[in-house]
């Protein structure tokens, strides 16, 4: 594997498996330097959202990058005030203009809303359909949240972004989605930097001549998840890149995995009010 290196999800179109997360970088300046670093790194992969307030300074970035639109995999995701089917065809609208794209990789509906996503994914397959997007999904969505969308679906979703690290590993999710051929992409993969301060993870670092943070997404590859650790600082970014010279023994995987205690640091999707 190397930087390059792509998952194939449920309808062909092919993921990179290690993408650059946005949350909470400015708009502007700051989203800007992040995304052309990484994409001089060698990503491909690009995941934003409406409520990130910074979908113009990605599509400033990937103008400016010069690497051709086709080469470059886009997410963005629907927010939940925008939910509903017109009113997610009006917000589709609006991230392709400030990404300036003519159309979305991967667009994943941001938290489960009940019968509201319901016609969310309704406009979503439409858009599917006629070419806008490449692959539907959904983010923050549960087993039973699933069980309940699943069955108004026309078309499978692609991909569940969630919250996935070692303190929250989520083995019955993930489970649930490899039978479902659904691909599990991890958001805050490194607890906001806590990982560098778990001593299994410490302990593995010196082991592979790695940093903490390089074994976590590591970790998370092997366990086929995609991952998009979130960083504005060029040299991090850097860093999170080189994961693709050394594999963790399975015996290393489950140590890893025993670190699951069910910690939430992003909003319960079973108990969130906006």
């Amino acid at each position: 594997m190397n930087i390059s290196s792509k998952v194939k999800l449920n309808n062909g179109v092919e993921m990179p498996w290690l993408g650059l997360g946005v949350f909470e970088s400015r708009e502007g300046g700051e989203v800007e330097k992040a995304v052309l670093h990484a994409l001089d790194c060698g990503y491909r992969s690009i995941d934003t959202a409406a409520m990130y307030y910074n979908e113009r300074g990605v599509g400033n970035a990937v103008k400016q990058s010069g690497i051709p639109r086709k080469d470059i995999f886009l997410t963005t995701k629907v927010w939940n005030s925008d939910q509903g089917y017109q009113t997610t065809l009006r917000a589709f609208e609006e991230s392709i203009g400030k990404l300036q794209t003519e159309y979305i990789d991967l667009y994943l509906i941001h938290w489960p809303k009940g019968k509201r996503s319901a016609e969310t994914w309704e406009a979503m397959e439409e858009l599917y359909q006629k070419g806008k997007i490449r692959a539907i999904g959904i983010s923050n969505f549960m087993i039973h949240h699933l069980e309940e969308f699943l069955p108004r679906c026309n078309v499978l979703p692609a991909v569940n972004q969630v919250e996935f690290h070692p303190e929250l590993v989520q083995p019955e999710l993930l489970k649930y989605c490899q039978e479902k051929k659904i691909q599990l992409e991890a958001w805050s993969p490194i607890i906001k930097g806590k990982v560098n301060n778990l001593p299994v993870i410490q302990a593995l670092a010196v082991k592979y001549g790695k940093t903490p943070v390089q074994i976590v997404l590591r970790w998370d590859i092997q366990k086929g998840v995609v991952t998009i650790p979130k960083s504005s600082n060029p040299e991090r970014i850097s860093s999170n890149a080189d994961i693709f010279d050394f594999n963790i023994s399975e015996e290393d995987i489950l140590k890893i995995d025993r670190l699951d205690k069910s910690l939430r640091i992003g909003p319960d999707p079973n108990n969130f009010s906006f």
